[in-house]
């Protein structure tokens, strides 16, 4: 089986698809900020202590926590 990869995993200026979320709650946040399944997402940088993160996704820049962005699963 292979581990599931999130957002919180990439290194700077990877990117990924998003295929799921593993937190409700927070899926549907996400889903209004325009985290949607099958959008291309990219790490764009980190705060000097890695928490939080600014992602690009359809178009625009995001900024997010950790613990948001490890609820991304990504392919």
């Amino acid at each position: 089986m292979t581990p599931v990869k999130t957002v919180a995993d990439l290194r700077i200026g990877e990117k990924g698809v998003i295929c799921d979320f593993t937190d409700e709650d927070t899926s549907l946040k996400l889903l209004e900020m325009g985290c949607l399944p099958g959008c291309e997402i990219e790490l764009d940088c980190k705060a000097p202590f890695g928490d939080p993160i600014c992602i690009k996704v359809c178009g625009y820049t995001l900024s997010m926590r950790l613990a948001e962005a490890s609820t991304i699963v990504i392919s």
